[in-house]
């Protein structure tokens, strides 16, 4: 990724957290819920990999080739899972975009590191537009409903951590899981952003 090197290295702690925090969550959950938090992982760290600025290192085309494999690899698994489910199908969408990034960036010429990778327009742009429609409905999904706490009620009680509570684990948490997956697009329209 290229572009002003403070905003790639904020990129790149966001998408780390978000993929330390997916780690975290792949501990708990059934099998499910595990391969695909496994896989926002892979997505964290790979766009956090992704991310770094050209300044500080240029790797050589074999690493976006690497890359492109591993989440060309990604994408056909989401392919395969989103008989499973239709929320596998943003899985799908974006490996292919890590893929697409990846290729984009083997094919610059080798001379033009400080240049942005050359991606197809119209296949950038489609992305792009997913990507702005799951940020901003994922955007409107996690802000809270506003539920009243009456007057009796302490506040440790009312957001399960008072002692009495037996509510979920922090990582067992569902506005977790689509937080990361925010995160993620959020850097994923950065990303492409760049091309």
């Amino acid at each position: 990724m290229h572009g002003p090197e403070s905003a790639a290295w904020l990129l790149v702690a966001l998408c780390a957290v978000t993929g330390a925090s997916c780690l975290l969550r792949r501990r708990s959950g059934d099998g499910e819920q595990r391969r695909t938090a496994g896989g926002e992982a892979l997505m964290g760290f790979g766009m956090a990999l992704m991310a770094v600025p050209a300044a500080v290192v240029t790797p050589p085309r074999w690493t976006w080739l690497l890359y492109a494999a591993v989440f060309g690899g990604a994408a056909l698994r989401a392919l395969w899972a989103a008989r499973r489910g239709a929320h596998h199908l943003h899985h799908l969408a974006g490996t292919f975009a890590m893929a697409y990034m990846s290729l984009a960036m083997a094919a610059r010429p080798s001379g033009h590191a400080h240049h942005a990778a050359a991606g197809l327009p119209v296949l950038t742009g489609v992305l792009l537009v997913y990507f702005t429609g799951y940020v901003l409905r994922a955007g409107v999904r996690l802000v809270p409903a506003g539920a009243p706490v009456s007057s009796g009620t302490s506040v440790g009680a009312a957001s399960g951590t008072g002692a009495g509570t037996a509510g979920p684990a922090w990582r067992d948490r569902p506005e977790l899981a689509r937080a990361c997956r925010l995160s993620m697009a959020i850097g994923m329209l950065a990303m492409l952003l760049t091309m």
